[in-house]
């Protein structure tokens, strides 16, 4: 199934740091490290839930659409009981006969085969509660702790980019539980193998967006507060669309509580937000080394990391295909197909990246100037153009493994590897940047990337884990 992604967290920063280049360095620095610290929040908020979503939907939905031909067992149509091979894959007090029994002569309770009628999809529901949970909890914790996050970031009380920081930062918090209530239902749409849902919404918020932004910015003299309500506004339309375009396809609200996979969600999300907050840990360590090397530095590491992200970040698209494919292949233990999945994502992954730094290496000098205009940025932006287009195979394939091993439920081996990846990362980032400043910095993420690919290849080389099966082949 041909998958399709985009990820417009990042691409959103890009075209709002390209509004930004007329307000100056300092205007583009401040927002820039509220941006660096709002992402990181929203991905050890929403990270976890997202990832967890996907396998778990897409569990459900391939164990429901099994055919009579694929069954061992009676048919769904009579409230049976799944086939043998996929009883691993449900938890032994969720039971078939609970969500999946018939409620009525032509549907099963779980997963309707009429494509036209709605179907109850209990981690659905589970992922939009713990969403709009984790995202009032999240506006309260930025909204109230703005000051003091800015200073962890390096921008101190005596900093000029303080005041628009702490502005851009406390309205755009307000958008809070709406990002993650989208990103939740993000991860239920890719479990359905649908990501073309999310792409036409977050198309539709992004136009919304860049039509709004310049009117707030410049026509209503409102600054970098503009450019936050402006993305505010935009994140509920797109939280909107999903959930209309959602109501249309599931039904929302479970017969009781016990049918939600809360305890699942919780034990395999605290997993990832191990690993997630590792990972953010370091990107947002290096955000925060560059801004204490000045406002020019971490203008032109803002610049240069959304480009990175943004780029490399194309790769998710195939690392979201390859989960949810892989996680249907488990379910129904498909190994063959799981061997030709994990394969071909791979195989594009690198060739994604190897593309990717070939444009970015001859194109990034040319386009920075969309960016900004000021010469000492620019002048640093160009020393970190090698990075940024020569780790794009590098990035590529951490972020294809990272969906492949997710895709087999693989969240306890991805969590405590990370943690071992961000130990030797961070100690990369303090030698390296205190030595070598702003190229030390993208040293050391080069080594932690590297890292992370080493770390999803061990898996599968070794055959450990879900991928044992390999030994026997």
């Amino acid at each position: 199934m041909k998958m399709i992604h985009i990820h417009r967290c990042t691409l959103r920063e890009l075209l709002f740091a390209f509004s930004l280049k007329m307000s100056g360095p300092v205007e583009l620095a401040a927002v820039g490290v509220s941006i660096a610290l709002f992402n990181q929040v929203s991905r050890i908020a929403i990270f976890p839930l997202v990832s967890v979503t996907t396998s778990f939907v897409a569990e459900e939905d391939a164990i429901g659409r099994v055919s009579p031909e694929e069954e061992d067992s009676e048919s769904l149509e009579t409230g049976s009981t799944v086939n043998s091979e996929n009883k691993e894959l449900i938890p032994q007090n969720y039971s078939a006969e609970g969500p999946y029994k018939a409620k009525s002569p032509v549907s099963s309770f779980g997963i309707d085969k009429i494509e036209n009628e709605r179907r109850c999809i209990p981690s659905a529901s589970s992922a939009l509660v713990i969403g709009a949970i984790l995202g009032l909890i999240q506006a309260i914790f930025l909204i109230s702790g703005a000051k003091p996050l800015l200073n962890f970031m390096g921008v101190g009380s005596d900093s000029s980019m303080l005041g628009p920081a702490q502005q851009y930062l406390t309205l755009r918090s307000l958008g809070a539980p709406a990002v993650l209530l989208s990103l939740a239902m993000q991860g239920v749409f890719r479990g359905f193998k649908d990501t073309k849902t999310p792409l036409y919404a977050t198309v539709a918020g992004d136009v919304t967006n860049i039509i709004l932004d310049p009117i707030f910015m410049f026509v209503f003299g409102l600054g970098v507060r503009g450019a936050a309500i402006a993305h505010v506004l935009s994140q509920y339309l797109i939280s909107v669309i999903l959930l209309w375009r959602l109501m249309k396809q599931v039904d929302l609200v479970p017969p009781s509580i016990k049918h939600l996979r809360l305890g699942q969600f919780l034990r395999n999300g605290l997993l990832l937000l191990m690993r997630v907050v590792a990972v953010t840990f370091c990107v947002t360590l290096s955000a925060s080394l560059a801004a204490r090397q000045g406002s020019t530095s971490m203008a032109a590491f803002q610049v240069c990391l959304q480009v990175w992200l943004a780029t490399s970040l194309l790769a998710d698209g195939l690392a979201v295909a390859g989960q949810a494919i892989l996680a249907s292949a488990f379910a129904k233990k498909d190994y063959e197909k799981a061997i030709a999945t994990a394969t071909r994502v791979l195989q594009l992954g690198l060739l994604l990246g190897l593309m990717l730094a070939a444009v970015l290496g001859l194109g990034l000098r040319f386009g920075a100037r969309l960016f900004t205009s000021d010469a000492d940025v620019l002048h640093m932006i160009s020393i970190g153009i090698p990075f940024v287009a020569g780790t794009q195979p590098i990035n590529a394939l951490a972020f294809v493994f990272d969906g492949v091993n997710f895709g087999a439920s693989d969240f306890a081996y991805s969590a405590y590897s990370m943690v071992m990846v961000a130990i030797v990362s961070i100690l990369c980032l303090f030698l390296l940047s205190s030595s070598h400043k702003f190229i030390g910095i993208w040293v050391a993420l080069t080594i932690y990337m590297s890292l992370r690919a080493l770390a999803g290849f061990w898996r599968i080389g070794t055959g450990t884990g879900p991928w044992n099966f390999l030994r026997n082949l």
